[in-house]
C-alpha cells in the first residue's frame, strides 16, 4: 500500500514538472477505460473521444490543484464525467430518474426484490434466482464465446447500468468510488449493478439453453 502511494506521489510530481513521458504513459494506461465510460454518457464514439481529449487537457491544466484526497485515477474519472455533463452531451436526468428509466430491464423485474427492500434491494428473489451454469467440459470450451456474448450484452444495457457495470466489473472501482463518481446512492448503485449483471447473465443463460 505504501509503495503504491509513493508511486502515485512520484507520478503527480512528474506531471507537475511537465514530464512528457509520465504523461504519455498515463494516457496509454487510462484512455481505453476513459473512452468506455465516456461512451456511456454520450451518443457517439467521436463525442467520447472529444470528452477524453478535454479530460487530458484538464489534467495538464489542473494537476497543481490535485490534493490527493482520492486516487489520481478516481480524480481523473471525476474530471471526465464532469466535462461530459458540462458539455450537455448527456441527458440531464437525475440518478433517481435514470434508475426509474432502467426499469425496462431485459430481465423480468418480478425476479428481483424491490429497491426499498431493507435487506437486499434489487437482488434476486430466492424463488426466482437463476440456476447455476453447468460445470462441464463443454462449459470451458464455451468460455471465449461467453466473453463475446457478455461484451455484446454490456453494450446493450441502459446507459446508467452499463456505466456502473463497466466501472465495477471491468475497471475495478469499488462501490464508494462509483457512488462518488456518478453522484448516486449506495442503494441505487447496488440495484443498477445487480440488474446490469442480471441482464448479462440472462443472455448467457439463453445462450447456454440454445447451444446445440
Amino acid at each position: 500500500m505504501i509503495g503504491t502511494e509513493n508511486d502515485e506521489s512520484a507520478t503527480v510530481a512528474s506531471l507537475r514538472a511537465g514530464d512528457e513521458q509520465t504523461f504519455a504513459a498515463l494516457v496509454d494506461r487510462h484512455t481505453p477505460a476513459l473512452l468506455r465510460v465516456a461512451r456511456g454518457y454520450v451518443r457517439t464514439t467521436e463525442a467520447a473521444e472529444e470528452v477524453v481529449q478535454e479530460t487530458w487537457i484538464a489534467l495538464i491544466k489542473g494537476i497543481d490543484k490535485f490534493e490527493g484526497r482520492s486516487s489520481l485515477r478516481t480524480w481523473l474519472f471525476t474530471v471526465m464525467i464532469n466535462i461530459a455533463k458540462a458539455r450537455g452531451i448527456r441527458d440531464q436526468r437525475t440518478a433517481d430518474a435514470e434508475l426509474a428509466a432502467s426499469g425496462g430491464s431485459t430481465v423480468d423485474p418480478a425476479r428481483f426484490r424491490s429497491a426499498s427492500d431493507p435487506d437486499w434491494p434489487g437482488h434476486w428473489r430466492d424463488e426466482r434466482a437463476p440456476a447455476p451454469f453447468p460445470d462441464t467440459p463443454e462449459g470451458s470450451v464455451l468460455s471465449t464465446e461467453f466473453i463475446a456474448v457478455a461484451r455484446r450484452e454490456l453494450d446493450k444495457l441502459p446507459d446508467c447500468q452499463r456505466t456502473v457495470v463497466a466501472l465495477r466489473d471491468m475497471l475495478g472501482f469499488d462501490s464508494s468510488e462509483v457512488c462518488e463518481l456518478l453522484g448516486i446512492s449506495v442503494a441505487n448503485q447496488r440495484v443498477l449493478l445487480h440488474r446490469g449483471r442480471a441482464a448479462i447473465r440472462q443472455a448467457l443463460e439463453d445462450y447456454v439453453r440454445e447451444a446445440p
